[in-house]
């Protein structure tokens, strides 16, 4: 199993969601100007930056492979790698229409929404393109207009303090503001947005904990008591799969074929049979060697996941014996119903949990496990409220319901009040890991590589990280185009960053220790 070469999909994978226009023609024809209304540039935004990329079973099941959520038995060798390890400034392209989008607001009962719309939009890209490669063009983004073409690359610490500034201004305005159009997110709800302005900048400023200053935690915790935070699932910034063609889950339609090539990995069935955590008959079938063992389907230890840094034919060899949980019949068979996730309440309260724990926010221990558990029995719920999916065909007769969510804080799933803070955290680290579960957004490999947990398999003998085979990368290389049409500033940001070396091992300035 070569996982380094998955992995790497991940950085790809995150990087391309967001970096498509669909507006090419606004952009070069100024005539069209007069014809475009703002809710128009709202929803061609929206939409370019939150579908999903490729909607197909392959290349979903692929997006799936780099956080270590399955194994995919028809990827070997060079295919679990990316070749095309860059990152892109595409999104930033979407940021000629927001300037648009707020020049035909003004003077209309929307401009303060529009306003907020465009601040959070810019700093999202900016946010999830820093991450990515380390320096990039942030406060000088957008201006080709003006005549820059060639914009200078910014600090990550700098971008970090602007993207953090430019949710705050959108928070602001997004509370002045009343409901728009053109919004398929939270239809034009001004209020969720404003919760959603708030809840990024948690996870902004936890995503550089290594290097948040003290006003930055300070600014987190007076977020946490002002509240005006996500309250529930409802709120949960997300698309949900339907019936139509084109917006329909990228599993759908999977032959039996791949689906039963497509394997849990051990670490995520590992840690929902050490919590009881009925979210693993949703995900998976059980091995037919343990069913025809005499294991029945309700049994936990009905399934068992493949460990993903395994060379290829192993994995292949124990599949093909009925040894491995394959990924859930239901993924092939309904196509609408399960949701599309960027950022979920039960995520806010993992942040705020960790952040308790670190001293960050004042409640000490009992106020960490209260949202501990409210993030836990939001993810659940999300699960509960799936009709299709609590079906005793597709949960093998193991449905997530009330009941259950209600005693799921038992045994391992207890949260370790008498513990270590570090038993703590691995439990809230675990239950963020799993929101991401067959989301194909590889939300979590950020994370991952803040804190090291939890630990994704890598074996030496099967990585292929052509630099160092014992590493994770750390980043993606920049955008091949930097090199012919912004070349001195480009240089500068890898002389500066990286010692003159491009390379994905590198390690940018807000996971540095």
């Amino acid at each position: 199993m070569k996982n380094f070469k998955y992995i790497l999909m991940v950085l790809f994978i995150l990087d391309i969601a967001t970096s498509c226009s669909n507006y090419e023609e606004l952009n070069t024809n100024p005539d069209t100007a007069s014809t475009v209304s703002p809710e128009m540039l709202a929803a061609g935004v929206l939409k370019g930056t939150y579908r999903f990329w490729n909607p197909n079973p392959n290349d979903f099941t692929t997006a799936n492979l780099g956080d270590h959520y399955v194994v995919d038995q028809d990827i070997q060798g060079a295919q679990y790698y990316n070749p095309y390890a860059y990152g892109s400034f595409g999104s930033f392209l979407y940021l000629t229409d927001l300037k648009r989008m707020v020049e035909y607001s003004e003077g209309s009962i929307n401009e303060s929404s529009y306003k907020g719309l465009a601040l959070f939009m810019k700093a999202y890209y900016g946010y999830y393109a820093t991450i990515n490669m380390g320096d990039i063009p942030y406060s000088e983004a957008g201006l080709a207009e003006e005549g820059n073409v060639t914009p200078i690359y910014d600090k990550q610490s700098d971008v970090f303090v602007q993207v953090l500034e430019d949710l705050r201004a959108a928070e602001e305005y997004f509370a002045a503001g009343t409901t728009f159009s053109g919004d398929m997110m939270y239809t034009g709800n001004a209020t969720k947005w404003r919760k959603l302005c708030n809840g990024m900048q948690l996870k902004v400023i936890q995503t550089m904990s290594k290097k948040a200053t003290a006003a930055q935690k300070a600014r987190f915790a007076e977020i946490v008591a002002a509240n005006n935070l996500l309250v529930d699932n409802t709120d949960n910034f997300k698309l949900t799969y339907t019936d139509y063609s084109g917006t329909n889950h990228p599993f759908y339609s999977a032959t039996e074929t791949k689906r039963l090539k497509v394997i849990l990995s051990k670490l995520v069935v590992d840690i929902l049979k050490n919590n009881n955590d009925r979210r693993l008959f949703y995900f998976a079938e059980p091995a037919s060697a343990l069913i025809a063992s005499g294991k029945l389907e309700s049994d936990f230890e009905a399934y068992e996941g493949a460990l993903s840094s395994l060379e290829n034919g192993i994995i292949t060899s124990n599949n093909l014996a009925g040894n491995y949980s394959t990924i859930n019949k239901r993924y092939g068979a309904i196509q609408a119903g399960d949701p599309m996730i960027r950022f979920t309440y039960g995520e806010q309260c993992f942040i705020i949990a960790e952040a308790i724990e670190e001293g960050w926010v004042s409640g000490g221990t009992s106020l960490a496990k209260t949202y501990y558990q409210n993030g836990v029995k939001a993810m659940l719920g999300v699960f509960m409220s799936l009709p299709a999916a609590s079906a005793a065909n597709y949960a093998h007769g193991m449905p997530i319901n009330q009941t259950y969510i209600d005693n799921y804080f038992t045994g391992n799933a207890a949260y370790a009040e008498t513990g270590t803070k570090e038993d703590r955290l691995h439990q809230i680290w675990n239950q963020r890991y799993l929101i991401d579960f067959f989301q194909g957004n590889s939300g979590y490999y950020h994370q991952f590589l803040r804190v090291g947990y939890p630990v994704l398999p890598l074996d030496p003998a099967t990585s292929q990280n052509p630099d160092d085979n014992t590493l994770y990368p750390h980043r993606l290389k920049y955008p091949t185009s930097e090199i012919t049409t912004n070349p001195e500033n480009y240089q500068l940001a890898i002389d500066s960053q990286y010692g003159g070396y491009d390379g994905i091992n590198k390690i940018p300035w807000y996971l540095q220790d």
